[in-house]
């Protein structure tokens, strides 16, 4: 088999395993940073709440990295893996208000919501979503970013579920 086309070169080890799925949240979230300060897209709530995901899924594969061999990357890999589950919940989330866009009214961004409204109240308004989330907006090969990013976090929590049970170390 070509050398490039082995998956043991990213899948050899746990480290190796969580240093890619750690990396390419931040490489995403740089995609989306490009599309809202190049192109001009600015983020809906819910955009924003699946940054914060990445985020998390990124931090955690990268500490999980950091700690492998040691058992303790598997909490690590468990964080990393409530991570993508939860940003591909909210993003499943925002497909659907896409989809259905007729069941939403326009509201206030986030940023006047946090201004106004407690942390308690705002939370339940933006999962409830805005017009904005309900925009497409910008599609590539026929997917919204919402899409898109359903089909990331759906990818990184099966690395993550297929990295957690592998073992540890090479045997």
């Amino acid at each position: 088999m070509n050398r490039f086309l082995d998956p043991s070169i990213f899948w050899g080890d746990a480290r190796r395993a969580y240093l890619v799925i750690g990396l390419v949240p931040f490489g995403l979230i740089g995609v989306g940073m490009f599309l809202q300060h190049v192109v001009g897209l600015d983020p809906c709530p819910l955009c924003i709440f699946q940054r914060i995901a990445y985020f998390f899924v990124g931090v955690f594969g990268l500490l999980a990295a950091v700690l492998a061999p040691r058992g303790a990357a598997r909490g690590a890999a468990a964080l990393m893996l409530v991570a993508a589950l939860t940003g591909a919940g909210i993003a499943g989330w925002h497909v659907w208000l896409q989809m259905n866009p007729e069941s939403l009214s326009c509201g206030p961004g986030l940023e006047i919501m946090l201004e106004n409204f407690p942390l308690t109240q705002v939370l339940p308004r933006v999962f409830k979503g805005s017009g904005d989330c309900a925009q497409a907006g910008w599609t590539l090969l026929g997917l919204s970013i919402a899409d898109w990013s359903l089909l990331w976090f759906t990818i990184l929590s099966l690395a993550s579920i297929a990295s957690f049970f592998r073992p540890l170390v090479r045997k």
